[in-house]
């Protein structure tokens, strides 16, 4: 139910419930958890490709079939265990992680694909809030991430209505960084990645923790952070260092 495959630096890892849609069972929470754990733990991995297998669902989010036989778990929706928690097991991964929507994010889906650091959706992706139809408040963090994403009018059209938003609005609004079609959806992730995983690994780790630490803050306090961490972080960089990126930049520059 979840594949995980590895060249070089880049780790895709593929929600592989197609039949159902993708959706995250106990047992594929759970996987998930060990499966993030295992590459942020890998040191020859510096980027994280997600994503869904077939071309219907990124994930439809929790199983629905799962939660109305077991009372039990209804609490998934509120655990904050990684091992049931997605969106936790996801964050606990310090390397980038590119979602590459391939299809529906439906709900806990949905939430999953904010926990990603870069979004890339095919044609086919769309995204809808159904917590309010289906009768369950988001635990995963969906009521407060996305208002802070696209803006608290248009967060609560989604959640309030439960309608489905496309992809190419979904672009509009700043969801995703981009759209592509359905074919290169996983080509376009992969030179992401490999573009990402040309930086040390212990520069990515460093400068994500500080981009996401900075926006749980305050403006003025996301300023401070950057000034304390930046400042112990780049009196330990040498002259000889930076010379040799910058060597490395200006020859990047003329391949592009």
């Amino acid at each position: 139910m979840l594949t995980v495959e590895k060249s070089g630096p880049i780790a895709v890892v593929t929600l592989n419930r197609p039949e159902a849609m993708n959706a995250l069972s106990r047992a594929l929470r759970a996987s998930l958890n060990t499966v993030m754990f295992e590459l942020d733990a890998d040191p020859a991995i510096s980027v994280v490709i997600l994503t869904g297998a077939g071309e219907k669902a990124f994930t439809a989010g929790l199983d629905l079939k799962e939660l109305g036989s077991d009372a039990k778990a209804m609490g998934a929706a509120n655990d904050q265990d990684p091992e049931s928690n997605p969106v936790k097991a996801i964050e606990q991964c310090r390397k980038p992680v590119i979602g590459a929507i391939n299809g529906v994010a439906i709900t806990g889906g949905f939430e999953l694909a904010l926990a990603c650091d870069i979004l890339i959706a095919s044609e086919n992706a769309r995204f809808a809030d159904t917590h309010a139809r289906v009768g369950i408040m988001p635990g995963w963090g969906l009521s407060q991430k996305l208002s802070r994403l696209i803006g608290i009018y248009r967060a609560k059209e989604l959640s309030l209505t439960g309608n489905f938003l496309s992809a190419e609005t979904a672009a509009e609004w700043g969801l995703v960084n981009r759209v592509v079609p359905a074919a290169d959806l996983m080509p376009t992730a992969l030179k992401l990645a490999a573009d990402i995983a040309s930086i040390p690994v212990e520069t990515l780790t460093f400068y994500k923790r500080l981009i996401d630490d900075g926006f749980g803050r305050s403006f003025r306090k996301g300023l401070e952070l950057e000034h304390e961490r930046s400042s112990a972080h780049n009196r330990k960089v040498t002259p000889q260092a930076v010379e040799a990126r910058r060597a490395q930049i200006q020859a990047r520059g003329r391949k592009q």
